[in-house]
């Protein structure tokens, strides 16, 4: 009986043992992943009001009032990995369905990196606005039936225009 009991006693610490690290390893990932979302969406909010009154609009046609004087394609990419915090609530989350969340900041950061980026493209350049404004996105996948998601890419593209 005592080495059933010691026999059980020792397999719950072989186990303990084991899911310690996970633990930490997720936690770890957690707050150094938080710590660089924060950062960069504090570095997101300074450059946008640095841009504010840079025109990007989505229409085709050039408004009336503006005098096109040149034209060039303007764009902005970035890819923006998912840490493993969010990645094993996003499995949690998939098992039962439904929204999501862990991903969306992933999602709006990529979004507003690509915009900022595409801007500071048509102004080191010289141009004075952004037309026809689009932005497409991808998934890059992991593993090998590429069902995982490792983080995702955001491009956003337009007509980059020169006022007279």
């Amino acid at each position: 009986m005592e080495q059933d009991t010691a026999n059980l006693l020792g397999g719950c610490l072989g186990c303990a043992a084991m899911f310690v690290p996970f633990v930490v390893v997720l936690l770890g990932t957690y707050f150094i992943g938080s710590t660089i979302e924060r950062r960069h969406f504090a570095d997101i909010l300074a450059r946008e009001a640095t841009y504010r009154a840079f025109p990007v609009v989505t229409f085709e046609t050039v408004p009336a009032d503006w005098n096109v004087t040149s034209s060039d394609l303007a764009q902005g990419s970035v890819v923006i990995s998912v840490d493993y915090f969010k990645r094993f609530l996003a499995s949690l989350r998939n098992l039962v369905g439904g929204r999501v969340k862990s991903y969306e900041p992933l999602l709006d950061r990529a979004r507003r990196e690509a915009v900022l980026r595409m801007i500071e493209d048509a102004r080191a350049r010289g141009y004075d606005a952004i037309l026809n404004a689009r932005i497409e996105t991808s998934r890059i996948a992991t593993g090998q039936q590429n069902k995982g998601v490792a983080g995702v890419e955001m491009l956003a593209f337009g007509t980059a225009v020169k006022l007279a």
